[in-house]
Protein backbone atom coordinates (compact mmCIF):
# COMPACT_ATOMS: atom_id res chain seq x y z
CA UNK A 1 0.00 0.00 0.00
CA UNK A 2 1.10 3.46 -0.68
CA UNK A 3 1.59 6.60 1.27
CA UNK A 4 -1.39 8.11 -0.57
CA UNK A 5 -3.45 4.89 -0.03
CA UNK A 6 -3.16 5.45 4.12
CA UNK A 7 -5.24 6.83 5.74
CA UNK A 8 -4.30 10.31 7.84
CA UNK A 9 -2.31 10.17 10.31
CA UNK A 10 -1.53 6.27 10.06
CA UNK A 11 2.26 5.16 9.75
CA UNK A 12 3.55 2.60 7.28
CA UNK A 13 3.87 -0.77 9.78
CA UNK A 14 7.21 -1.42 10.92
CA UNK A 15 8.90 -5.06 10.58
CA UNK A 16 8.00 -6.88 13.48
CA UNK A 17 4.85 -4.93 14.70
CA UNK A 18 4.00 -5.53 18.35
CA UNK A 19 7.24 -7.31 18.84
CA UNK A 20 9.86 -5.01 17.80
CA UNK A 21 7.95 -2.09 19.67
CA UNK A 22 8.39 -4.50 22.83
CA UNK A 23 12.06 -5.04 21.82
CA UNK A 24 12.75 -1.52 21.63
CA UNK A 25 10.96 -1.46 25.39
CA UNK A 26 13.35 -4.12 26.79
CA UNK A 27 16.36 -2.16 25.45
CA UNK A 28 15.27 0.86 26.64
CA UNK A 29 14.99 -0.42 30.18
CA UNK A 30 17.90 -2.42 29.90
CA UNK A 31 19.92 0.88 29.60
CA UNK A 32 18.55 2.65 32.59
CA UNK A 33 19.08 -0.33 34.60
CA UNK A 34 22.83 -0.31 33.32
CA UNK A 35 22.97 3.26 34.40
CA UNK A 36 21.36 3.03 37.60
CA UNK A 37 23.87 0.11 38.49
CA UNK A 38 26.93 2.21 37.16
CA UNK A 39 25.46 5.33 38.95
CA UNK A 40 25.47 2.79 42.23
CA UNK A 41 28.85 1.62 41.90
CA UNK A 42 30.18 5.13 41.02
CA UNK A 43 30.73 4.49 37.48
CA UNK A 44 30.09 7.96 36.43
CA UNK A 45 31.31 8.24 33.06
CA UNK A 46 29.75 4.44 32.34
CA UNK A 47 26.69 5.86 33.55
CA UNK A 48 26.58 9.00 31.67
CA UNK A 49 26.91 6.33 28.67
CA UNK A 50 24.49 4.20 29.44
CA UNK A 51 21.52 7.32 30.12
CA UNK A 52 22.91 8.89 26.67
CA UNK A 53 22.20 5.34 24.95
CA UNK A 54 18.50 5.24 26.64
CA UNK A 55 18.00 8.24 25.45
CA UNK A 56 18.67 7.77 21.56
CA UNK A 57 16.51 4.83 22.19
CA UNK A 58 13.54 6.63 23.70
CA UNK A 59 14.36 10.47 22.34
CA UNK A 60 10.52 11.40 24.07
CA UNK A 61 11.28 10.42 27.64
CA UNK A 62 12.65 13.21 29.83
CA UNK A 63 14.18 10.14 32.58
CA UNK A 64 17.47 9.70 30.59
CA UNK A 65 18.46 13.08 30.78
CA UNK A 66 17.56 13.93 34.01
CA UNK A 67 19.90 10.75 34.91
CA UNK A 68 22.66 12.42 33.18
CA UNK A 69 22.03 15.55 34.73
CA UNK A 70 22.48 14.25 37.97
CA UNK A 71 25.25 11.68 36.81
CA UNK A 72 27.49 15.44 35.89
CA UNK A 73 26.27 17.33 38.87
CA UNK A 74 28.64 14.56 40.84
CA UNK A 75 31.13 14.58 38.43
CA UNK A 76 31.16 18.83 39.28
CA UNK A 77 30.62 19.33 35.35
CA UNK A 78 27.87 21.92 36.67
CA UNK A 79 27.21 23.19 32.83
CA UNK A 80 27.06 19.92 31.42
CA UNK A 81 24.38 19.24 34.12
CA UNK A 82 22.50 21.95 33.13
CA UNK A 83 22.39 21.68 30.16
CA UNK A 84 21.21 18.24 30.43
CA UNK A 85 18.09 19.30 33.22
CA UNK A 86 16.88 21.78 30.49
CA UNK A 87 16.89 18.97 27.69
CA UNK A 88 15.12 17.24 30.49
CA UNK A 89 12.12 19.88 30.75
CA UNK A 90 11.99 20.66 27.22
CA UNK A 91 10.19 17.40 26.60
CA UNK A 92 8.85 16.96 30.60
CA UNK A 93 8.49 20.74 31.82
CA UNK A 94 6.91 19.74 34.88
CA UNK A 95 9.39 16.76 35.74
CA UNK A 96 10.15 16.83 38.93
CA UNK A 97 13.77 15.66 39.45
CA UNK A 98 14.34 17.83 36.59
CA UNK A 99 13.29 20.83 38.12
CA UNK A 100 14.86 19.82 41.55
CA UNK A 101 18.40 19.45 40.08
CA UNK A 102 18.40 22.22 37.79
CA UNK A 103 17.46 24.45 41.28
CA UNK A 104 20.51 22.34 43.24
CA UNK A 105 22.82 23.61 40.23
CA UNK A 106 22.20 27.38 40.15
CA UNK A 107 22.35 27.17 43.69
CA UNK A 108 26.04 25.19 43.39
CA UNK A 109 26.96 27.67 40.82
CA UNK A 110 25.84 31.17 42.99
CA UNK A 111 22.86 31.76 40.78
CA UNK A 112 20.75 32.09 43.54
CA UNK A 113 17.79 33.80 41.44
CA UNK A 114 17.49 31.85 38.94
CA UNK A 115 17.53 28.92 41.42
CA UNK A 116 14.31 30.73 42.76
CA UNK A 117 12.82 31.08 39.97
CA UNK A 118 13.27 27.05 39.04
CA UNK A 119 11.55 26.34 42.58
CA UNK A 120 8.42 28.79 42.05
CA UNK A 121 8.16 26.74 38.64
CA UNK A 122 8.31 23.63 41.26
CA UNK A 123 5.92 25.16 43.51
CA UNK A 124 3.35 25.73 40.60
CA UNK A 125 4.05 22.11 39.45
CA UNK A 126 3.60 19.95 42.79
CA UNK A 127 0.26 22.63 43.93
CA UNK A 128 -1.17 21.85 40.70
CA UNK A 129 -0.59 18.12 41.19
CA UNK A 130 -2.26 18.13 44.86
CA UNK A 131 0.72 18.13 46.63
CA UNK A 132 0.47 21.03 49.06
CA UNK A 133 3.10 20.21 51.64
CA UNK A 134 5.74 19.76 49.10
CA UNK A 135 4.60 22.79 47.27
CA UNK A 136 4.86 24.65 50.52
CA UNK A 137 8.29 23.95 50.48
CA UNK A 138 9.61 24.55 47.83
CA UNK A 139 8.10 28.03 47.69
CA UNK A 140 9.84 28.33 51.01
CA UNK A 141 13.35 27.72 49.36
CA UNK A 142 12.43 29.94 47.21
CA UNK A 143 12.22 32.66 49.58
CA UNK A 144 15.20 32.17 51.04
CA UNK A 145 17.34 32.05 48.46
CA UNK A 146 15.51 35.27 46.73
CA UNK A 147 13.15 37.59 48.63
CA UNK A 148 10.34 39.17 47.01
CA UNK A 149 7.28 40.04 48.01
CA UNK A 150 5.22 37.68 45.16
CA UNK A 151 7.43 35.24 46.91
CA UNK A 152 6.24 36.03 50.45
CA UNK A 153 2.85 36.50 49.52
CA UNK A 154 2.55 32.85 47.56
CA UNK A 155 4.09 31.37 50.87
CA UNK A 156 1.36 32.99 52.82
CA UNK A 157 -1.10 31.50 50.49
CA UNK A 158 0.25 28.13 50.83
CA UNK A 159 0.90 28.35 54.59
CA UNK A 160 -2.89 29.43 54.94
CA UNK A 161 -4.41 26.49 53.06
CA UNK A 162 -1.44 23.77 54.62
CA UNK A 163 -2.85 25.24 58.01
CA UNK A 164 -6.46 24.60 56.80
CA UNK A 165 -6.09 20.91 55.84
CA UNK A 166 -3.32 19.79 57.56
CA UNK A 167 -5.22 18.02 60.61
CA UNK A 168 -2.68 15.51 62.13
CA UNK A 169 -0.37 14.99 59.32
CA UNK A 170 3.35 15.11 60.08
CA UNK A 171 4.92 16.31 56.62
CA UNK A 172 2.33 18.86 56.54
CA UNK A 173 2.80 20.30 59.84
CA UNK A 174 6.65 20.64 59.15
CA UNK A 175 6.19 22.37 56.27
CA UNK A 176 3.46 24.42 57.98
CA UNK A 177 6.17 25.39 60.86
CA UNK A 178 9.06 25.74 58.40
CA UNK A 179 7.43 28.14 56.56
CA UNK A 180 5.70 30.00 59.24
CA UNK A 181 9.18 30.40 60.62
CA UNK A 182 10.92 31.82 57.26
CA UNK A 183 7.94 34.20 57.27
CA UNK A 184 8.33 35.27 60.82
CA UNK A 185 10.63 38.32 61.63
CA UNK A 186 13.45 37.90 63.54
CA UNK A 187 12.92 39.62 66.84
CA UNK A 188 15.81 41.71 68.55
CA UNK A 189 15.28 39.69 72.21
CA UNK A 190 15.38 36.52 70.06
CA UNK A 191 19.63 37.65 69.38
CA UNK A 192 22.26 35.93 71.11
CA UNK A 193 23.63 37.26 73.90
CA UNK A 194 27.20 37.07 72.99
CA UNK A 195 26.49 40.11 70.65
CA UNK A 196 27.25 42.16 73.52
CA UNK A 197 31.28 42.73 74.48
CA UNK A 198 32.34 41.55 77.04
CA UNK A 199 34.29 43.84 79.51
CA UNK A 200 37.91 43.15 80.62
CA UNK A 201 37.63 42.31 83.75
CA UNK A 202 34.27 39.45 82.71
CA UNK A 203 36.16 37.92 79.45
CA UNK A 204 38.40 35.67 81.34
CA UNK A 205 35.49 34.40 83.29
CA UNK A 206 33.10 34.18 80.12
CA UNK A 207 35.94 32.63 78.45
CA UNK A 208 36.22 29.52 80.94
CA UNK A 209 32.42 29.21 81.45
CA UNK A 210 32.53 28.87 77.48
CA UNK A 211 35.28 26.11 77.70
CA UNK A 212 33.19 24.33 80.47
CA UNK A 213 29.74 24.59 78.57
CA UNK A 214 31.21 23.71 75.37
CA UNK A 215 33.05 20.17 76.66
CA UNK A 216 30.02 17.75 76.85
CA UNK A 217 28.43 19.23 73.48
CA UNK A 218 28.64 19.07 69.74
CA UNK A 219 32.83 19.40 70.11
CA UNK A 220 33.21 16.41 72.26
CA UNK A 221 30.91 14.44 70.23
CA UNK A 222 33.05 15.25 66.88
CA UNK A 223 36.41 14.16 69.44
CA UNK A 224 34.76 11.32 70.40
CA UNK A 225 33.86 10.23 66.67
CA UNK A 226 37.33 11.07 65.68
CA UNK A 227 38.64 9.03 68.72
CA UNK A 228 36.74 6.17 67.60
CA UNK A 229 37.59 6.41 63.94
CA UNK A 230 41.30 6.22 65.14
CA UNK A 231 41.97 3.85 67.70
CA UNK A 232 39.60 1.34 69.47
CA UNK A 233 41.13 2.83 73.01
CA UNK A 234 41.91 6.44 72.83
CA UNK A 235 44.61 7.71 75.00
CA UNK A 236 45.08 10.50 77.58
CA UNK A 237 41.43 10.29 78.95
CA UNK A 238 40.35 10.43 82.36
CA UNK A 239 39.26 6.98 83.74
CA UNK A 240 36.29 8.39 85.30
CA UNK A 241 35.28 9.33 81.65
CA UNK A 242 36.15 5.96 80.30
CA UNK A 243 33.17 3.84 79.58
CA UNK A 244 34.53 0.09 78.50
CA UNK A 245 36.67 -2.09 81.20
CA UNK A 246 40.00 -2.34 80.61
CA UNK A 247 41.25 -5.24 78.17
CA UNK A 248 42.83 -7.16 81.17
CA UNK A 249 39.65 -7.83 82.55
CA UNK A 250 39.03 -11.90 83.73
CA UNK A 251 35.55 -11.51 82.87
CA UNK A 252 33.51 -8.52 80.78
CA UNK A 253 30.52 -7.71 82.82
CA UNK A 254 26.74 -7.25 82.10
CA UNK A 255 26.45 -4.34 79.07
CA UNK A 256 24.42 -2.11 80.48
CA UNK A 257 22.61 -1.48 77.25
CA UNK A 258 22.08 -4.83 75.61
CA UNK A 259 22.63 -4.26 71.39
CA UNK A 260 19.95 -5.69 68.77
CA UNK A 261 21.63 -8.65 68.13
CA UNK A 262 24.00 -9.40 71.19
CA UNK A 263 27.39 -10.29 70.48
CA UNK A 264 29.61 -12.66 72.75
CA UNK A 265 32.55 -9.75 72.49
CA UNK A 266 32.68 -7.27 74.65
CA UNK A 267 34.17 -4.92 72.08
CA UNK A 268 31.80 -3.74 69.44
CA UNK A 269 34.57 -2.23 67.52
CA UNK A 270 36.90 -4.82 68.05
CA UNK A 271 34.46 -7.55 66.42
CA UNK A 272 34.43 -5.27 63.09
CA UNK A 273 37.80 -4.98 62.76
CA UNK A 274 37.81 -9.06 63.37
CA UNK A 275 35.17 -9.29 60.95
CA UNK A 276 36.85 -7.46 58.77
CA UNK A 277 40.01 -8.87 58.43
CA UNK A 278 38.19 -12.87 58.26
CA UNK A 279 36.10 -10.56 55.29
CA UNK A 280 39.50 -9.96 53.84
CA UNK A 281 40.69 -13.42 53.99
CA UNK A 282 37.62 -14.97 52.40
CA UNK A 283 38.50 -12.59 49.64
CA UNK A 284 41.92 -13.54 48.77
CA UNK A 285 40.52 -17.51 48.93
CA UNK A 286 37.93 -16.54 45.79
CA UNK A 287 35.64 -16.84 47.91
CA UNK A 288 33.54 -13.69 46.96
CA UNK A 289 30.36 -14.64 48.94
CA UNK A 290 31.50 -15.17 51.86
CA UNK A 291 33.48 -11.85 51.73
CA UNK A 292 30.75 -10.43 51.14
CA UNK A 293 28.45 -11.87 54.10
CA UNK A 294 31.73 -10.57 56.25
CA UNK A 295 32.00 -7.47 55.19
CA UNK A 296 28.27 -6.47 55.47
CA UNK A 297 28.52 -7.98 59.15
CA UNK A 298 31.36 -5.87 59.73
CA UNK A 299 29.83 -2.86 58.48
CA UNK A 300 26.94 -3.10 60.73
CA UNK A 301 29.31 -4.34 63.71
CA UNK A 302 31.16 -0.56 63.45
CA UNK A 303 28.27 1.35 62.93
CA UNK A 304 26.70 -0.73 66.54
CA UNK A 305 30.44 0.60 67.36
CA UNK A 306 29.87 4.66 66.32
CA UNK A 307 32.62 3.71 63.76
CA UNK A 308 30.49 5.26 60.75
CA UNK A 309 33.81 6.02 58.82
CA UNK A 310 34.93 2.03 59.29
CA UNK A 311 31.33 0.89 58.38
CA UNK A 312 30.84 3.03 55.34
CA UNK A 313 34.46 1.86 54.03
CA UNK A 314 33.66 -2.05 54.35
CA UNK A 315 29.99 -1.25 52.21
CA UNK A 316 31.88 0.77 49.55
CA UNK A 317 34.22 -2.93 49.70
CA UNK A 318 31.40 -5.03 49.54
CA UNK A 319 29.58 -3.12 46.92
CA UNK A 320 32.72 -4.19 44.31
CA UNK A 321 31.61 -7.74 44.70
CA UNK A 322 28.23 -7.40 44.71
CA UNK A 323 27.14 -4.15 42.91
CA UNK A 324 23.13 -4.54 43.04
CA UNK A 325 22.94 -5.81 46.06
CA UNK A 326 19.76 -3.98 47.89
CA UNK A 327 21.30 -4.90 51.35
CA UNK A 328 24.28 -3.07 50.44
CA UNK A 329 22.87 0.29 49.14
CA UNK A 330 19.94 0.14 51.62
CA UNK A 331 22.58 -0.12 54.70
CA UNK A 332 24.41 2.95 53.41
CA UNK A 333 21.55 4.68 52.95
CA UNK A 334 21.28 4.29 56.86
CA UNK A 335 24.52 5.44 57.40
CA UNK A 336 24.79 8.36 54.58
CA UNK A 337 21.53 9.57 57.17
CA UNK A 338 23.74 8.18 60.55
CA UNK A 339 26.19 10.93 59.21
CA UNK A 340 23.94 13.82 58.25
CA UNK A 341 24.42 13.31 54.91
CA UNK A 342 20.82 13.44 53.75
CA UNK A 343 21.27 14.44 49.82
CA UNK A 344 23.62 11.27 49.54
CA UNK A 345 21.13 9.15 51.34
CA UNK A 346 18.17 10.67 49.42
CA UNK A 347 19.57 9.93 45.93
CA UNK A 348 20.90 6.53 46.92
CA UNK A 349 17.18 5.70 47.82
CA UNK A 350 15.85 7.03 44.61
CA UNK A 351 18.31 4.84 42.62
CA UNK A 352 17.11 1.94 44.67
CA UNK A 353 13.80 3.17 43.63
CA UNK A 354 14.33 2.61 39.79
CA UNK A 355 15.99 -0.18 40.13
CA UNK A 356 12.92 -1.88 42.22
CA UNK A 357 10.47 -0.75 39.49
CA UNK A 358 12.65 -2.09 36.83
CA UNK A 359 13.12 -5.23 38.16
CA UNK A 360 9.94 -5.48 39.74
CA UNK A 361 11.26 -6.22 43.10
CA UNK A 362 8.31 -5.58 45.95
CA UNK A 363 10.50 -6.37 48.76
CA UNK A 364 13.00 -4.20 47.97
CA UNK A 365 10.73 -1.66 47.52
CA UNK A 366 8.87 -2.51 50.90
CA UNK A 367 12.36 -2.28 52.67
CA UNK A 368 12.62 1.25 51.22
CA UNK A 369 9.73 2.37 52.21
CA UNK A 370 10.09 1.44 55.91
CA UNK A 371 13.19 3.36 55.77
CA UNK A 372 11.71 6.45 54.27
CA UNK A 373 8.70 6.55 56.70
CA UNK A 374 11.13 6.05 59.55
CA UNK A 375 13.89 8.40 58.48
CA UNK A 376 12.99 10.69 55.63
CA UNK A 377 9.01 11.03 56.16
CA UNK A 378 9.38 14.62 55.93
CA UNK A 379 11.52 14.88 52.56
CA UNK A 380 9.54 15.61 49.47
CA UNK A 381 12.04 14.39 46.97
CA UNK A 382 11.26 10.78 48.14
CA UNK A 383 7.64 11.12 48.76
CA UNK A 384 6.97 9.34 45.13
CA UNK A 385 8.45 6.20 46.15
CA UNK A 386 6.46 5.06 48.16
CA UNK A 387 3.35 6.79 47.60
Amino acid sequence: MSGAQRGPGRRAPRPGGATANGSLYERYKDALRRGHVAALRGRNDAAVDAYGEAAAIAPDRALPHASIGGILVKMNRLDEASTAYDRALALAPRDEGALRGLADVHVRMGRRTEAATTLDRLADSLDAAGRLADATDAARRALELAESRARRRQVEGFATRLRASSSGDEAAQRALDLALRQLEPRRIDEQPPTEVAPTDEEAPEREAGAASEAEPGAASANAAEEALEVAPAPEGVPSSETAPEPETSPEPEAVAEPEAEPEPLPEPAGLGIALGAAAEAALYAGDFASAREGLLAAARAHRRAGRLSAAVDACYLAIGLAPSDPDLHLLLAELYLDRGWRSQAVEKLLLLGRLADLDDDGAVRERLCALVTARLADEPRVADLCA
